[in-house]
């Protein structure tokens, strides 16, 4: 696994479960994560995926831990480890251990770019809401249900009473525009509870904000906008992924979102990339989302994937540069 380098960061090691499904491996490979090692190699990196069980620390000795991961001995100062959490319903079992193995890389003092405790709060859409409720561009509205074995008694439409309808009606932590429906009555918030109790899903509940809202997702490297993606729904559709059918575009920042980064920016002053998601409802821009990841979709009329290899490097540079501030001032 060495590139060969004799001092400072060599590689970039994602924790991810390793739950994905024959299909989706093969659709993804090409889609990103091949050209997420080619651009590290081209910038003498190595970066590699692991699941969580890939780690292994010797911590016999307290003051001389050792760290493995399949089996190599890697240290904090050539080695970062990123946490963007993914929970969507296949990985729920690895949840746990994906926070467990945060902690413990944590306290190891390995520098990891997208810190731990932020990741429950870019995880739940209400917590991101809460954290970044005095943004410039204001978030969405938003009510949490947790659902359950109790989920037949109805509790938690005592925190519906002002939701107005239709509404969206969608898991609290999930991605990729999955299990987003429209609520048309409290009976179809009913219908859609019960369904998320199969597999004890939170739920949140925001406003429709109508035909055509267009998604704008802004990558964010070193505080400053460095490109921004309009994802398009199809008619009919709430959803603007492109896993749902969206359209795809990458036009100049919007200026309204270019002026609420610095607010993020500033919320955020050591995280070296994320993504900020807002929505415009064709009048007023609304935040939405904070993503560690942020999938940088392939611009598919460019076949060199130059905008989409542009991103990644400059994330990956990010990402080595804040490494070594990191190592520097730990030193």
């Amino acid at each position: 696994m060495s590139t060969g380098l004799p001092t400072g960061l060599q590689r970039m090691c994602w924790v991810f479960p390793d739950r994905e499904s024959s299909r989706a491996t093969a659709a993804w490979q090409p889609f990103f994560w091949d050209l997420y090692a080619d651009v590290a190699a081209e910038l003498g990196l190595e970066w590699c995926r692991h699941s969580p069980d890939a780690v292994t620390v010797d911590g016999l000795d307290a003051g001389k831990p050792r760290v493995f991961l399949d089996e190599e001995p890697v240290t904090p100062e050539d080695t970062l480890f990123i946490t963007a959490l993914y929970s969507l319903p296949y990985q729920s079992a690895d949840i746990f251990n994906q926070y467990a193995l945060y902690a413990v890389l944590e306290q190891l003092g390995f520098y990891l770019p997208f810190p731990p405790a932020l990741s429950p709060i870019a995880n739940d859409k209400l917590a991101t809401a809460l954290r970044f409720a005095d943004s410039p561009v204001p978030p969405i509205p938003t009510i949490r249900i947790g659902t359950g074995r109790d989920v037949s008694k109805h509790l938690y439409e005592v925190g519906l009473g002002e939701l107005t309808y239709p509404a969206v009606v969608k898991p609290a932590g999930w991605c990729g525009g999955g299990g987003v429906n429209i609520a048309h009555s409290a009976e179809d918030v009913r219908g859609l509870a019960s369904l998320a109790q199969g597999g004890d899903t939170t739920l949140v509940a925001q406003p429709y904000l109508g035909e055509g809202t267009v998604d704008y997702r802004v990558y964010v490297v070193d505080g400053a906008p460095y490109a921004c993606m309009r994802r398009t729904p199809e008619p009919g559709s709430p959803v603007s992924n492109a896993s749902r059918g969206g359209a795809m575009a990458f036009p100049p920042v919007p200026p309204e979102l270019a002026e609420a980064t610095a607010y993020f920016a500033e919320n955020l002053p050591d995280v070296p990339f994320y993504c900020v998601d807002f929505l415009y409802d064709g009048g007023h821009y609304w935040f939405s989302e904070l993503e560690p990841d942020g999938v940088i979709a392939p611009d598919w009329g460019d076949p060199a994937r130059t905008l989409q290899r542009d991103i990644t490097r400059a994330r990956w540079t990010a990402y080595r540069n804040a490494h070594a501030r990191w190592l520097e001032a730990t030193r």
